[in-house]
């Protein structure tokens, strides 16, 4: 015993020396070596905070943030002669700033949210967004009244789907006459509260919707019909003007260029993707060219570039003035106004705004005489985005485009040398090679930082995305931008059709490139949901691969290690079902997901088979004798299906409920079960349904483990717990 006890003892003081040796190797050497990337983690520290807050089961009271990051801040000045405490309280307290900014925002935005599906009634309001393209179009209103909805329950915003007739002579619905943003029109439609995720885990739009003001969803009875139109509201303001002017260029661009070059067109200069035809879009993704449709770093630098090159070109034509003034700032500040025009008239996403942000301070340090540092730059960008729109953190937008162009950063701060020396010792006629090289390694590095994101939320990945962006990337930038701003910039004087002709003839190369890529076997990978874990630790280890210089950076190879394995081993539901009943999923031997139906419930069954890594699935309707998955049986009352020895009794009938529940294991019913239903481990049945939304179920040795969305999401505001 004393021999155990010794060499305990020993161990122990072993293990404490080590500890205190790294200890004093990380905080006095590696760490103090790299004391100019400190600042780099406080967008981190804001994000965690800002995650922290929307995991949250509940909503927390509005004191909890400020108190948390006040105290934390208060300890670090109390600590401020110890450097490694600072640190840590500093930290802390930038948590705590994510999870006020995040109460903040979310009690900003609050507003009505309709209750209980309502309609058909008369929806009256002022047009704030519409799409330019034909068919099902996306109307948000504001200023609304609902007929049967009492004022103080209005929602501040809706979202109304309606159809609306094409841009063409044919057309029984003149040009003049469709509805532009400003103007206040009514319409007979049917509204909804935002619905909630599909399944435990997927995408929540109704979190999206509060964040956006919108308080009900819907669909229109035919066209809307104007009321006052918007150049006869005199306070309509510059918001309603901008989208408005938005909304003009959009229609005068599809109007010279057509249906498809014009939709692509109107997605590069103002955001606008309604008018690009379905098929074009699907090649986009398919190829891995969708990134050129969302306007970010690529498209606002390519902007400020080209402006900042002309002006600066022009002043130094004029010998006096390029003598006498400092021209290259004036380019600068020419090129910064112009950035922000462009920002404006493309709706200011979060990847737009990333990029303006960043694009400015560049600009700014131009006319100070500054030299940028351009992590520096994004992890402003990035804290400053988190601070105002914390929401943009669950978002794909958020998340890919900081992820593209961290990782840029970081490589190339690596790779300049070497490319550095190498494009010096190039002759001219080696030049566009290393212009196809970075565009080749840039797409390497922005696809690769990307991909883990694209997986978690779309669930595929574009196998071919390089090949697709060395024909396309270079297309962009040197022919259709170009000619774009000049279009933008004729177009005041009507003479838009000098550059939206050859503008057109770059963009049916993009589309033809598109869909040659997307046509090529295998062009789609498709992936099955990933568990936000995964996504965590993989997104941990990147943010440490790229904020660190020295060698010590690897680890974060180590820490994406495990994210990589939960995504591999992650098992997938084995019976989904809908949370209005309408819709019911199970796995079969082979790992195929069937669905009980493929009419009801499209939108869930779309998203269900996505996140299981299919395009197409098989269908068993509830009837005898039809095609159903193995050892399934079914009749006109309902379904039974045996998966590893346990019995899976589907119930649409209540007269099936006897047998039923006397011989199955697990009990689905998709109508209330009104007696007793003893012998099953699990019955679940519509009213469990109506309360908790969505259910994913996992058969086990012991049983089945049951994940609803109310779980998931807990109660806040966006996801309240309907009254029991």
């Amino acid at each position: 015993m004393d021999l155990a006890a010794a060499n305990l003892s020993s161990g122990l003081i072993f293990l404490g020396r080590a500890f205190a040796h790294a200890r004093e190797r990380v905080g006095g050497g590696i760490l103090l070596a790299e004391r100019e990337r400190w600042l780099l983690w406080a967008p981190v520290f804001l994000a965690l905070g800002v995650a922290g807050y929307f995991l949250l089961p509940v909503e927390p009271p509005i004191w909890l943030g400020p108190l948390w990051a006040g105290l934390a801040f208060a300890l670090a000045i109390a600590a401020r002669r110890r450097t490694g405490l600072v640190l840590v309280f500093l930290s802390v307290a930038i948590i705590g700033c994510g999870v006020a900014a995040g109460q903040f925002r979310s009690a900003h935005v609050a507003a009505p949210v309709l209750p209980e599906k309502i309609g058909p009634t008369e929806v009256r309001g002022r047009l704030v967004e519409s799409g330019i393209g034909a068919g099902q179009q996306r109307y948000i209103l504001d200023d609304l009244s609902i007929r049967g909805l009492a004022l103080e329950d209005t929602p501040r915003r809706v979202r109304i789907t309606v159809h609306v007739a094409p841009l063409s002579a044919e057309s029984a619905e003149p040009v003049a006459r469709r509805p532009v943003p400003g103007d206040y029109i009514r319409m007979r439609a049917s509204l909804r509260p935002p619905p909630g995720p599909v399944a435990p885990g997927a995408w929540d739009f109704a979190r999206q919707s509060w964040f956006k003001g919108v308080g009900a969803v819907g669909f229109s009875y035919g066209a809307a019909q104007l009321l006052e139109p918007a150049n006869d509201n005199q306070e309509r303001g510059f918001a309603v003007w901008l989208r408005n002017l938005r909304h003009g260029i959009s229609a005068r661009v599809v109007a010279a260029l057509g249906e498809r070059s014009g939709g692509l067109a109107a997605a590069l200069l103002t955001g606008d993707r309604s008018a690009i035809p379905k098929t074009t879009l699907e090649n986009m993704r398919a190829s891995g060219l969708a990134h050129l449709l969302a306007i970010s770093g690529l498209h606002v630098g390519l902007v400020a570039g080209i402006i900042f090159v002309v002006v600066r070109l022009l002043l130094a034509a004029i010998e006096p003035v390029a003598l006498r003034y400092p021209i290259k700032k004036w380019a600068a500040a020419t090129a910064l106004i112009g950035s922000l025009c462009y920002l404006l008239l493309s709706g200011a996403s979060i990847p737009t705004q990333r990029a303006f942000m960043m694009t400015s301070l560049v600009l700014l340090a131009v006319m100070l005489d500054r030299t940028s540092l351009s992590m520096r730059l994004i992890a402003l960008a990035a804290f400053v985005l988190l601070l105002l729109r914390p929401e943009s953190l669950m978002g794909p937008s958020f998340q890919m485009s900081f992820a593209a162009a961290a990782a840029l950063i970081a490589s190339y701060e690596v790779l300049r040398q070497p490319l550095t020396k190498l494009a010096s010792g190039a002759s001219l006629k080696f030049r566009p090679l290393l212009y196809v090289l970075g565009v080749a390694i840039t797409s390497i590095i922005a696809g690769g930082a990307t991909a883990p994101f694209a997986i978690y939320h779309f669930n595929r990945f574009a196998e071919y995305g390089l090949l697709a962006n060395l024909a396309a990337v270079p297309l962009t930038g040197l022919w259709v931008m170009p000619w774009g701003l000049l279009a933008l910039l004729l177009m005041p004087f009507g003479l838009e059709q000098l550059a939206l002709v050859p503008m057109g003839l770059g963009l049916e190369a993009m589309d033809w490139v598109a869909g040659s890529v997307a046509g090529l076997p295998g062009s789609v990978v498709h992936a099955g949901a990933m568990p936000p874990l995964a996504l965590a630790f993989i997104a941990v280890g990147g943010v440490w691969l790229c904020i660190w210089r020295k060698p010590w950076r690897l680890a974060g190879i180590a820490l994406a290690v495990p994210g990589l394995v939960l995504a591999l081993t992650h098992r997938a539901p084995d019976i989904l079902i809908d949370g209005d009943g309408r819709l019911i999923a199970t796995r079969a031997e082979n790992g195929e997901l069937w669905l009980s139906s493929k009419r009801r419930a499209q939108f869930a069954g779309d998203i269900w088979l996505r996140r299981s890594g299919q395009e197409e699935s098989s269908v068993w309707p509830w009837r005898e004798g039809t095609i159903a998955p193995p050892g399934m049986r079914c009749d006109s009352l309902g379904c039974v299906q045996e998966i590893d020895g346990q019995i899976i009794a589907f119930v649409q009938d209540a007269r099936a409920l006897p047998e039923d529940c006397a011989g199955a294991d697990l009990v689905v019913s998709l109508v209330p079960v009104q007696t007793r239903c003893d012998i099953p481990h699990t019955v679940i049945d519509r009213f469990d349904l109506w309360r908790n939304g969505a259910h994913a179920i996992w058969l086990e040795t012991g049983g089945a483990r049951v994940q609803t969305v109310a779980e998931a999401r807990g109660n806040r505001p966006w996801a309240p717990r309907p009254e029991r």
